[in-house]
């Protein structure tokens, strides 16, 4: 970005690595906090997270942002519908990292991307180029592999990577009206009251995790909430500092490290059909990346020759213009 000094784009690479690291690490954190089931364990990181975006909101000065996204009906009408597939989202990854199907999870993010591009077709009816049909079709054909190969459809990828795809449609057509905090804060507002009331009537019926388990477990819980938060703002330092395609390729950091710990840590099988399936993924994704660093740069060359033709148009016009 020629208008983003070295130390913004070291500052906005550092911010972030470190948001997709903290997202690519999150099944090394939610398997610490069993017994807790995987609903238990989002109902506590969305009122934790709340509570943590209140105290941020109020250091940035951002209350009144977030107090007037509740009082815009539609927007907030928008934004609850982002918030169920956001919950959506977190349950079954959360389910996925706890029952030995990080694989799984780590699949769902690297065909979200694919998922993207497949929504712009069927929702917003943009024309892919034949290439983009190419990244998709490899897509499709790695979900078949491995469904055959495997005998089960891998719907814990399917649900991530559709979920998220959703909610980033979402969360687009909103957007720059709605900042990363403010518009956190009130998605997980809608949610807590379904949050704390199925807290409390765990908590009566005397099967909740909350205190049960020691400080340190209580403390996990709480910090799933900043853990929600955090990767957030970094990430959104990232995007203002850096190129979308910079950004864009370090998305793959997190299912990468998913891939890794589910694999290298939790043991889990990586049969000849996996490997195929993600191979065909791997190769729809270098694909599709790098047919967007070329029509990006197509794009960016065909912006520099308009402006450098636009001083030379005015001096024509003023040239042949007749004396007033």
């Amino acid at each position: 970005m020629p208008d983003a000094s070295a130390p913004d784009r070291k500052a906005g690479l550092a911010a972030g690595v470190g948001a997709y690291v903290l997202w690519g690490g999150l099944p090394l954190y939610f398997p610490l906090l069993a017994p807790a089931g995987p609903v238990e364990i989002i109902a506590h990181r969305v009122v934790w997270s709340l509570l943590f975006c209140v105290v941020l909101l109020l250091l940035t000065r951002t209350w009144g942002t977030f107090t007037a996204l509740l009082r815009d009906g539609r927007m907030l009408a928008r934004l609850t519908l982002a918030a169920v597939l956001l919950a959506v989202n977190w349950l079954v990854f959360v389910h996925g990292v706890t029952t030995g199907h990080v694989v799984d999870a780590a699949l769902g993010y690297f065909i979200n991307p694919l998922v993207t591009v497949g929504l712009a077709v069927l929702v917003l009816g943009e024309r892919l180029r034949r290439v983009q049909w190419v990244a998709l079709g490899l897509g499709l054909a790695a979900v078949v592999v491995i469904t055959a190969g495997l005998g089960r459809l891998p719907w814990i990828a399917l649900t991530l990577a559709g979920s998220f795809g959703v909610y980033g449609l979402i969360k687009s057509s909103v957007g720059a009206r709605v900042p990363a905090l403010p518009g956190l804060a009130a998605e997980t507002a809608v949610l807590v009251p379904v949050a704390v009331g199925y807290l409390g009537w765990l908590h009566a019926a005397g099967a909740g995790a909350w205190g049960a388990h020691g400080a340190w477990h209580a403390l996990g819980l709480a910090g799933s909430g900043v853990l929600t938060a955090v990767p957030l703002l970094l990430f959104n330092s990232a995007a203002r500092r850096l190129p979308l395609s910079v950004v864009g390729m370090l998305q793959y950091l997190a299912p990468v490290l998913q891939l890794a710990i589910g694999v290298l840590v939790a043991g889990e099988e990586m049969p000849p059909a996996r490997w195929w399936g993600f191979g065909l993924v791997w190769l729809a994704l270098v694909v599709l990346t790098a047919d967007g660093l070329r029509a990006a740069r197509v794009a960016r060359l065909a912006s520099r020759a308009a402006a450098r033709q636009a001083p030379a148009v005015a001096e024509d016009e003023q040239g042949t213009a007749p004396a007033r």
